[in-house]
């Protein structure tokens, strides 16, 4: 097996490149699939088949070798991958695998080194890869599902509450004004869980790479801001400092997903910040962008966590210690909310300072509409 080693190994690129061809001949979702994410771990996972055929002669002692975890986790993370990319299903990735296949059979025929052992070894290898792929890609997208509910139902908690609590206060006896103010808050706490609903029913049958269903409208999108921190400095005991420009902020946006990220910054701000220091929102715009950004005081976030703090699939959200696990579902809904808008999310965040969230919006980059959000991929290494 060692000729077909070196081959693999001096021919790495042109298989890759072979493959990557016919995929996006006969693979249908692979068409619109960028260069280097649809090659992910596949160089990976064929280094570590030349390796394996390197050090070995025969196939029996193959399962006994660490490289071949290291070629069940490339699978893993190819699955993971797959499951954020648009218009993918398992049949795809078995096509994938399987087209790989017979690249590598081609090549190792065509130089004259492909023996019983070798095909043996990359029948056994590939098969296993590609069922750790397929298992991966359908755990990924099940872990979609139940963080996108799992966030909407979060966030439904608020005006649910809000609502309940309004209707408890309500007194005719205490004047028409006050009354119809208290009537008001329910309308909108309502209506805003209504909305929610929607979203939640799309979450279910969410598809490879689906994030959240987005409406989109041109408005002025410092009411939202101002509505948020209205309604927040009823909740909250802490003040809430807006720091806005006197105009409007007029642009295409989503009003309803950006008060939920709004929401969420606020709620994790008074949760985990100072409870005697002010959470304050600054509000900065240009020509084509908005920056919001979310400070509170108290106790930082570490360094470690502020790396993955936003990432989907990553598997520290399901740590079950720690002071800031339930950090990465609002956060998780930040960041793809931001992307949406064509902007970015980032976290600054140290024990002199303080915790600051920034996000940032373009302006115009979006038409009125409904549309469905993309996931980027988050690799597990």
């Amino acid at each position: 097996m060692k000729k077909a080693s070196e081959i693999l190994f001096s021919q790495n690129h042109q298989i890759i490149e072979e493959w990557e061809k016919r995929a996006k001949k006969e693979i249908l979702a692979s068409k619109n699939t960028e260069q280097l994410v649809l090659r992910n771990q596949l160089p990976h996972l064929l280094d570590g088949i030349a390796d394996i055929m390197s050090r070995y002669k025969e196939f029996e002692h193959v399962k006994e070798d660490e490289n071949y975890e290291e070629i069940i986790n490339n699978s893993i993370d190819h699955g993971r991958h797959r499951a954020t990319s648009s218009q993918y299903t398992v049949k795809h990735i078995l096509e994938e695998y399987i087209l790989f296949h017979r690249v590598i059979t081609d090549v190792l025929r065509k130089n004259d080194c492909y023996t019983a052992e070798v095909g043996i070894l990359l029948k056994y290898t590939l098969e296993t890869a590609m069922l750790n792929s397929a298992d991966s890609f359908n755990n990924s997208l099940q872990d979609m599902r139940q963080k996108l509910v799992g966030t909407l139902a979060h966030d439904m908690r608020n005006p649910i509450s809000a609502a309940l609590f309004a209707i408890d206060i309500m007194r005719y006896e205490h004047g028409e004004e006050r009354f119809n103010k208290v009537k008001k808050m329910t309308e909108r706490s309502l209506r805003k869980s209504i909305e929610l609903m929607e979203g939640l029913l799309d979450a279910i049958s969410v598809q490879a790479g689906d994030g959240i269903t987005l409406n989109f409208d041109e408005i002025d999108l410092l009411k939202d801001i101002k509505w948020v921190r209205d309604e927040a400095q009823e909740v909250y005991d802490n003040k809430i400092e807006l720091v806005a420009p006197d105009t409007e902020i007029k642009g295409v946006f989503d009003g309803t997903a950006i008060r939920r990220v709004l929401e969420n910054l606020i709620n994790n701000g008074v949760k985990y910040g100072s409870l005697d220091q002010p959470i304050t929102v600054k509000v900065d715009e240009d020509e084509s962008q908005v920056s919001l950004k979310v400070h509170n005081s108290g106790d930082s976030i570490p360094e470690e966590k502020q790396e993955k703090i936003f990432d989907f699939l990553n598997s520290s959200h399901d740590e079950k210690t720690g002071q800031h696990k339930s950090w990465g579902m609002g956060l998780t809904l930040v960041k793809i909310v931001a992307e949406a808008h064509g902007g970015n999310a980032k976290i600054s965040s140290n024990e002199k300072d303080g915790t600051t969230f920034t996000i940032t919006l373009e302006k115009f980059l979006n038409i009125p509409g409904r549309t469905t959000s993309k996931l980027n991929y988050v690799s597990m290494q």
